[in-house]
């Protein structure tokens, strides 16, 4: 009997564990992978590293002087626009990620204090 009730009280603390091992410390790592193939995807199509090197490179390879100035300013507005869209998609997924690590904490408290 003494063996019956220190196995489940073990079990019980081991479950709490392991679901704070999960959801604090794996969903990092799936998170992280999730968001990192967005950016990777997103680079398919807006190539700010591709546009970064190409800076200073005349447009469409016409290499008078409007073109130069042309192919300066329009990378430079598209790396800015990229780099504006870069930065809003990861403070989304930075405050997601915090709403998913508050919520257990929010739960919890609303179960005791209702």
């Amino acid at each position: 009997m003494n063996f019956t009730a220190v196995y489940l009280i073990e079990r019980f603390f081991y479950r709490i564990l392991e679901f704070l091992r999960h959801w604090y410390i794996k969903s990092i790592r799936i998170y992280s992978n999730f968001v990192i193939n967005c950016f990777e995807s997103m680079d398919r199509v807006f190539a700010w590293k591709i546009t970064a090197k190409n800076v200073f490179k005349p447009l469409y390879g016409d290499y008078s002087v409007v073109g130069y100035v042309f192919g300066f300013l329009f990378r430079v507005v598209r790396l800015a626009i990229t780099t504006a869209i870069y930065a809003c998609v990861f403070i989304i997924a930075v405050l997601l990620y915090i709403i998913w690590l508050l919520l257990p904490p929010f739960l919890l408290y609303k179960t005791f204090t209702s």
